[in-house]
């Protein structure tokens, strides 16, 4: 029955490569969110021949959602012949900005020898199609399979997946009581089950000061310089604080299983715009804003980590004249891990060693994913991340995806719905 189905996942080859090849094609870019509705079409349009009825749900107020760039979701059900549990495999269908140094073309879709390549092959188009043709193979082999098999693909994970999972998973398209188990093909290796995440915190800290002419500075007060005293902070006080916490998850790569922060962005004085060629004003800059991003253990609180720099500004509000400081809360997650004893993940265990001949090995993410969603929202714990591609190469220039392993992957895939809706 197994070897039946392998073979008939690897007849779907040129399949596969083609349904990815049309997933990079189509340039889901975010920001802002384009051609969202274009690949739910798209998926329906290839899904429901196929026996799946597909919903389309669109985020209506969520984060980025507007009339220009609507966020838009798919969820594909196929049901079976009786009762049982519904696996349901979920892929973010957003990719990130192109940036600088790409040899290939982007959007593509290029096949060289084993690889495909263009922006969103590994994060995260591979892993979609992966599941959609182990899904097929699994239903042509096996038409009177018990419960459901659902395929979603969802907006914006890059951005938070406030306009995908996290809006689904309130409307309660990942309550318990319809989904049973949940599989994300994010690019973490066709050999490794990803059991979640790390936490974050991101917010704005904007440091003030008074505004002056340039060339008599001590009639202001410099925003810039009191931002240095924050920075300085950092440096001295909260990194090696930081880098004294371990964690007990098994996140990758090891340097990520200590806190970390990271500042994402500066920016003082006047608003640059972007058409504007002369010189700047020679003013004093009476505000400073800067972007953080606060990575936290499971084992960390989340008020202790945020606490943490308030207290370093307010320490410095206390101490260096004229200091004066706001912070916004921009985004917050929270660490979430499945247990390995979970049902889905010793399900894809076993199936890791069918297909590939090892046991995996179990990570957790640098970084988070919707796991984070369907975890707090939609209060279902069985769920994992599995999925071919290599992360170091996900948001970079070249990107690609190996064949081989999207088909390896795709066993694992097909084998763990045997295991999970087959009598």
């Amino acid at each position: 029955m197994t070897d039946a189905l392998f073979s008939r996942i690897d007849e779907k080859r040129d399949d596969l490569i083609a349904l990815t090849q049309d997933l990079v094609r189509i340039p889901t870019l975010n920001p802002p969110g384009q051609f969202y509705r274009e690949i739910c079409d798209f998926l329906q349009a290839r899904l429901e021949p196929r026996g799946f009825t597909c919903t389309l749900i669109r985020a209506v107020g969520a984060p980025g959602d507007s009339e220009a760039y609507p966020r838009w979701n798919i969820v594909a059900r196929r049901d079976g012949t009786r009762p049982g549990d519904c696996v349901h495999f979920n892929s973010h269908t957003d990719v990130v900005e192109v940036g600088q140094g790409w040899t290939r073309d982007p959007f593509g879709g290029e096949l060289d020898g084993d690889k495909i390549y263009g922006r969103g092959t590994c994060d995260m188009k591979g892993g979609l199609a992966a599941s959609i043709i182990a899904a097929e193979a699994f239903i042509e082999l096996h038409p009177d399979f018990a419960g459901a098999i659902e395929i979603s693909g969802t907006a914006d994970e890059e951005s938070g997946g406030y306009g995908g999972v996290a809006h689904l998973a309130k409307e309660g398209w990942f309550a318990p009581d319809r989904v049973q188990h949940v599989i994300i093909p994010e690019p973490l290796q066709k050999d490794r089950i990803c059991l979640g995440h790390r936490g974050g915190w991101w917010a704005e800290i904007e440091t003030k000061g008074e505004i002056a002419h340039g060339s008599m500075p001590f009639l202001g007060d410099c925003a810039i310089r009191h931002m240095g005293a924050v920075i300085d902070a950092f440096e001295n006080r909260l990194y090696p604080a930081m880098a004294e916490r371990r964690t007990e998850m098994p996140v990758v790569p090891a340097e990520a299983r200590q806190s970390t922060l990271n500042i994402n962005s500066i920016h003082g004085g006047e608003a640059e715009t972007p058409d504007y060629t002369g010189l700047p004003a020679p003013c004093v800059p009476d505000s400073c804003r800067m972007i953080i991003d606060r990575r936290f253990l499971i084992e960390e609180r989340y008020d202790d980590v945020r606490g943490e720099v308030i207290g370093l500004l307010e320490d410095l509000k206390a101490t260096r004249p004229r200091f004066d400081y706001s912070i916004r809360d921009l985004n917050r997650i929270d660490p979430s891990m499945t247990e390995k004893t979970a049902p889905v993940v010793s399900t894809v265990h076993q199936a890791i060693h069918d297909v590939l001949g090892t046991a995996p090995s179990y990570i957790a993410s640098p970084g988070s994913y919707d796991q984070k969603h369907i975890d707090r929202i939609g209060k279902l714990k069985n769920c994992i991340a599995y999925g071919p591609g290599v992360l170091e190469l996900a948001h970079k220039p070249d990107e690609w995806i190996g064949v081989t392993d999207m088909l390896d992957s795709a066993k694992v895939m097909a084998r763990s719905l045997q295991t999970l809706l087959l009598p």
